[in-house]
């Protein structure tokens, strides 16, 4: 009888402590790497395909000063749509891989926390990575303007640990393009205080 109830309480009190350290381990890897599979995707597209200097084109007018910034569309969508394909490469080279977590790191303790038998937990994408723009408009000084282009890629993925599995939303944020535009230096400049 001991040599069933023994095992049988170790299993419970293991499922009960140890799963939800794996899982939250294993959930935090697994965002750490889905962002930099995220982040690689849009360098290397951008990289390869030299897309950078031609997301934008500054159009000046009679004075040549900067009148139009202008999108170029179609850059900006195949920027976006090889960047999610390369994303779903990455996450499946991830998936492959899986993660590995000691058990002496689940157990908390700082003694063993690299040692012990380890733990393959499995991340696997979940549906289709989605992108989109988002624009950004700041201050840069008197007659300065900084313009910033980012594209923000989101993607589920499921962390498979053993006897227990999570759903991880993910997202990144990353910068494709930048500019400054110079405006007309006025006669004065007047910075009234909030307070």
């Amino acid at each position: 009888l001991l040599a069933v109830l023994i095992p049988a309480g170790l299993f419970f009190w293991m499922d009960a402590n140890l799963r939800p350290v794996i899982l939250t381990m294993a959930e935090a890897q697994a965002r750490v790497m889905a962002v930099q599979a995220m982040n690689d995707a849009v360098f290397d597209v951008m990289r390869s395909g030299g897309l950078y200097d031609d997301l934008m084109t500054v159009v000046l007018d009679d004075n040549g000063r900067v009148s139009v910034m202008r999108a170029d569309t179609a850059r900006m969508n195949e920027l976006a749509t090889t960047s999610a394909l390369r994303v779903q490469q990455n996450l499946g080279e991830i998936a492959e891989a899986g993660i590995s977590i000691p058990m002496g790191a689940a157990l908390g303790s700082q003694l063993f926390a690299g040692s012990g038998p380890r733990i393959t937990v499995k991340i696997v994408p979940v549906g289709a990575v989605s992108t989109e723009f988002m624009s950004e408009f700041s201050s840069a000084g008197i007659n300065q303007t900084k313009y910033k282009v980012y594209v923000v890629l989101n993607t589920e993925v499921r962390v498979l640990a053993p006897f227990s599995m999570k759903q991880v939303e993910v997202s990144s944020t990353v910068l494709v393009a930048e500019a400054v535009i110079l405006g007309k230096v006025p006669q004065s400049y007047v910075e009234v205080p909030k307070d």
